[in-house]
């Protein structure tokens, strides 16, 4: 009785890693599509609302599903509280809400580098300037966003596969 208690722990565990990094892989085409949506709505403000940045961002934070509602709300907190005080530029701020919220998200290098580009910009140059950035961070994200999907394709019915053969194998070992 106990072996089996055991064989039916070691399969729901393994079964849960595949899903769990398949789950991994649905999520990174996800969220650099809201991203986009969100960088789509910033150049909107910029461009058309000529809304500050910290008031951009704190509408696009509530507009965004977590996790990149918290990152846009820790920039927009950043700016608005904080930098008075402290100084901050808005790259600092910028680079310092990525480097906290970005584990939480399943992106990547590449889409991290996009966006610390484009904070770099941001706030430090005329308006024309940050909506050319704007666009090529646009354009930078959805090659991005087709490789994902790519990825995803090929990888998350391997690793819900794997998971639960790999269990198997351990399972098959152990007696």
């Amino acid at each position: 009785m106990l072996k089996f208690i055991g064989v039916l722990l070691v399969l729901f565990a393994g079964t849960m890693i595949g899903l769990v990094q398949s789950a991994r892989y649905a999520a990174r085409p996800r969220q650099i599509r809201e991203l986009l949506h969100a960088f789509q709505r910033l150049e909107t403000e910029i461009g058309y609302g000529r809304t500050p940045l910290p008031e951009a961002l704190g509408a696009i934070a509530a507009a965004v599903p977590k996790p990149l509602s918290t990152l846009f709300a820790s920039i927009a907190d950043s700016l608005a509280g904080e930098r008075a005080k402290s100084g901050e530029t808005v790259r600092e701020c910028w680079e310092k809400a990525i480097r906290e919220c970005w584990p939480s998200t399943a992106m990547k290098q590449p889409e991290k580098e996009a966006a610390l580009r484009l904070g770099a910009i941001l706030g430090g140059s005329g308006r024309e300037d940050q909506l050319k950035h704007l666009k090529l961070a646009f354009h930078q994200l959805q090659a991005e966003e087709a490789a994902a999907r790519e990825e995803q394709q090929k990888y998350e019915k391997l690793s819900r596969s794997l998971g639960m053969l790999g269990a198997a194998l351990v399972v098959i070992l152990m007696l």
